[in-house]
């Protein structure tokens, strides 16, 4: 591999990184309050690029100028799902609740594919350049600006979690949920914030594919698997964590897609989860809350 090729698959690595830390970001946070390992995480996302898509397509309103729109829209469906469905799962084993959220999943895409067909859509918005040469180096222009959205999202959201009453209302509950409830938090309350704040996250990630990856009802399952590795690298509740997995994962990716053939690629991916269980299967940086 040349060393022009090689800077080259870490900049998309980079800048894909960028979006699966934010898809594990929600995951996380998920996990980290509730301890639930949430399945329809890709579903949502999968929601959140159709309420981009259709914003573009009825009205022209920008990919990125919806984002609040997609944001608010998915964190009330996740409030939804919570209060009327995994509120009365809390207590139930984990095998049982990793079904329910697989369910969920199965009919979020379901549901889509008779709204919406299984037809592939796409953005594609006028004016913005496809790529920025950099010193001989090509630039993705739609993945760099998903790219600082993650980035700054994550800084605001660890902002919002370490500096505010309710993100430390937040941490309270995912580390001592008992605790939590004794000094007054209301820990229902923070499970819905939790989920809607994760199926959020869900949310923007999708927006800001939009404009470089097609939509279609299937398209979660594309980031889920991944997202799942991202949090188990980074270490399950832990948000810094998720936020540095995926540009790892992303990294692994866009090297193994350089040197190895085809679908091969994903063979970094993979071997790099396994090494992890294996050798530090509470991820590389712990599974505490942070």
């Amino acid at each position: 591999m040349s060393f022009g090729l090689f800077l080259q698959s870490l900049i998309d690595g980079l800048l894909m990184g960028g979006i699966y830390g934010l898809v594990a970001m929600g995951l996380t946070l998920i996990f980290g309050v509730m301890k639930i390992i949430n399945f329809a995480q890709g579903a949502l996302m999968m929601l959140g690029m159709y309420v981009t898509y259709w914003l573009f397509a009825l009205i022209g309103l920008n990919p990125y100028l919806s984002i609040p729109l997609s944001a608010l829209v998915l964190f009330g469906v996740g409030v939804l799902i919570q209060k009327g469905i995994l509120s009365r799962m809390m207590d139930a084993p984990e095998h049982n609740q990793l079904l329910v959220t697989l369910g969920i999943m199965l009919f979020l895409e379901n549901f889509a594919l008779v709204l919406f067909s299984p037809d592939f859509r796409s953005i594609k918005i006028e004016g913005m350049p496809a790529t920025l040469s950099v010193l001989s180096l090509n630039v993705h222009t739609a993945k760099l600006i998903a790219f600082i959205f993650a980035v700054v999202l994550a800084i605001l959201l660890f902002w919002f979690l370490r500096s505010t009453f309710l993100g430390k209302a937040i941490r309270a509950t995912s580390i001592e949920r008992q605790g939590a409830a004794l000094v007054g938090i209301n820990t229902s309350k923070i499970n819905y914030i939790a989920f809607g704040l994760g199926a959020a996250l869900a949310a923007v990630a999708g927006s800001l594919i939009t404009p470089f990856f097609y939509t279609s009802p299937d398209v979660g399952a594309a980031f889920i698997l991944k997202a799942f590795v991202v949090v188990v690298l980074g270490g399950l509740g832990n948000f810094i964590g998720a936020l540095v997995g995926g540009l790892m994962i992303g990294v692994a990716e866009a090297l193994g897609g350089a040197v190895l053939p085809g679908s091969l690629k994903e063979l970094m991916t993979y071997l790099i989860f396994i090494l992890v269980l294996l050798f530090k299967p509470n991820g590389l940086f712990g599974g505490k809350a942070r």
